[in-house]
């Protein structure tokens, strides 16, 4: 094995040690039980992540991208703003029943915790979480809607708006109190937002759904 190839392999150890102790503990996760579990020393995590913060964005990134990843495999490329949309809803609400699902929300509640302790780290986690939704910008950004292209700006304020409806949904789902949130359920409220009056951007120079930049 290559150093290269033994670096990734132990970083892929540390992050995976990272999400069972961090799900499980929050911001009282000690480096001491996830470089146990990895079978490394702290000072790998040291070397690898620069800090606990470190390990814990790096965290954050590595379970972001796939997911964001498989939004734009489940979002096809030539249809317009709203059927975008419902892909990406009905994508969402699938991975509600995911064997993954409550261990990712038990991650979602224990980053928020660890912010709301440490703001340093939840600046940056907010920075990491930022950085993976202009994915989604650029997803939803220059495609048709209301014979108009929806805009870079008008996307981030959609993407805005559907990050807190599903990650209420989702949780309600997980949590069995959102009965009869269905696809159909998920993709109907996801179009409703979609509308001339979440991607009117009254700070823009005009008011007009969907003008171009």
């Amino acid at each position: 094995m290559t150093r290269a190839e033994t670096k990734e392999r132990n970083r892929r150890a540390l992050l995976d040690a990272a999400f069972q102790v961090v799900s499980r503990d929050g911001y009282r996760a000690r480096l001491e039980e996830i470089a146990e579990r990895a079978d490394l020393t702290t000072g790998a995590i040291y070397s690898l992540f620069g800090s606990k913060n470190g390990l814990v964005v790096a965290l954050v990134t590595d379970y972001l991208r796939p997911h964001y990843q498989e939004i734009e495999q489940a979002v096809p490329a030539g249809s317009d703003l709203l059927e975008a949309v419902e892909a990406f809803a009905r994508y969402y609400r699938r991975s509600c029943d995911s064997p993954d699902a409550l261990p990712a929300m038990s991650l979602q509640i224990t980053l928020l915790d660890m912010a709301l302790h440490d703001p340093e780290l939840g600046s940056r986690i907010a920075e990491s979480v930022l950085a993976q939704e202009s994915h989604l910008i650029t997803l939803f950004a220059g495609r048709a809607h209301e014979g108009r292209i929806v805009t870079s700006r008008q996307a981030q304020r959609l993407v805005t708006a559907l990050r807190a409806l599903f990650v209420g949904l989702s949780q309600g789902v997980i949590l069995g109190l959102a009965s009869g949130a269905d696809e159909q359920y998920f993709a109907d409220t996801a179009r409703a937002l979609a509308s001339d009056v979440t991607l009117i951007d009254h700070d823009a120079d005009t008011a007009a759904p969907c003008d171009a930049d």
